[in-house]
């Protein structure tokens, strides 16, 4: 009988050919049971070479791939559905992670079943791996890193797929009015900052901040 995992990590993806072998062997090379979690990948209709770079993982991963391009949080509710675990974590697919970065994780949720949520902090770095600054996950929050209860995400709806950018603040706002995230004051992510990043264009990170503001009646 196959163990159903305990972990479901959530990779969206698209044209990330580049990066996105090094952010899945670091999630291979975890100290966790490999039994004890999943790798999801949501390939969002890449045009590059990603979707060959994906299949050099095949056995080892769940390849979801959009027959169009769908948009970000439309990858992540797919992937959250189609999650076997009873933890959920994304991670995106420039971004690579400590060897301890599930388990620490983990650990903290399963033995503190009062709580809702956890994320650890991270490390900025540059595409050479660099660091280049550490960051408090409460202070700075980003939308990956942490480990929510599958069950809590399901129940605020997931992703609204309407927000391009922005996504991971109109989710954490409506978890928040329900639920608790903790943190863990350990960097045991790393959080890729280049020149492609999707929130580097100004014009769509205002646009959909606006939205966001109207949406929950904010100023």
């Amino acid at each position: 009988m196959i163990s159903k995992p305990k972990i479901s990590v959530i990779i969206p993806t698209f044209n990330q050919e580049k990066f996105i072998g090094r952010c899945l062997r670091s999630l291979l090379d975890q100290s966790i049971d490999r039994k004890d979690y999943e790798i999801i990948v949501i390939n969002d209709s890449s045009k590059d070479k990603t979707l060959f770079a994906l299949n050099l993982f095949k056995e080892e991963i769940k390849i979801i791939s959009n027959k169009k391009n769908m948009g970000l949080p439309y990858s992540l509710n797919k992937g959250i559905l189609s999650a076997k675990g009873q933890y959920v974590i994304r991670v995106d697919s420039d971004d690579y992670v400590n060897k301890e970065f599930l388990k620490i994780l983990y650990t903290f949720l399963s033995e503190n079943l009062d709580m809702d949520a956890v994320s650890c902090d991270y490390f900025f770095v540059d595409d050479k791996e660099n660091i280049v600054e550490r960051v408090n996950s409460l202070k700075n929050p980003i939308g990956c890193g942490i480990m929510f209860r599958t069950t809590h995400l399901i129940d605020i709806g997931m992703y609204d797929d309407s927000f391009l950018i922005h996504e991971e603040t109109d989710l954490r706002h409506r978890f928040l009015k329900k639920y608790k995230i903790f943190r863990v004051p350990l960097p045991l992510y790393r959080y890729r900052k280049h020149q492609t990043n999707i929130t580097n264009n100004r014009k769509n990170k205002k646009k959909y901040l606006k939205q966001f503001k109207r949406k929950h009646k904010l100023k």
